[in-house]
């Protein structure tokens, strides 16, 4: 078996061959991260000096929505500083008031 006929048995087309371009960076942004940050934030707020339960909680799911969501290049400190506002409004939710969460409606 020659190259010439290795070639000849070659399905590929030269002519439709692309070269990968990485997709530009403007249309990779997405805000769903920092939507999610300051909807945390804010749910902290309430959980924190509203001692209501479900808002702490809101803010947990937001802060890993949030983690889920942002790309490596992003600022960690703000993302672990969500975390510990959102746990910390869990934390002292309970700490003020054991009793089982009960649903808001």
């Amino acid at each position: 078996m020659s190259a010439a006929s290795n070639h000849a048995s070659d399905p590929r087309r030269p002519n439709k061959v692309v070269r990968y371009k990485p997709p530009s960076a403007e249309r990779l942004d997405d805000p769903t991260p920092d939507y999610m940050n300051l909807l945390g934030m804010i749910f902290s707020m309430c959980g924190l000096m509203m001692k209501m339960k479900w808002c702490a909680w809101a803010a947990v799911y937001c802060a890993f929505i949030s983690f889920a969501n942002s790309r490596s290049s992003e600022d960690t400190k703000q993302m672990l500083s969500s975390f510990m506002l959102s746990i910390s409004a869990v934390v002292m939710s309970y700490l003020q008031n054991p009793q089982p969460m009960q649903p808001p409606w």
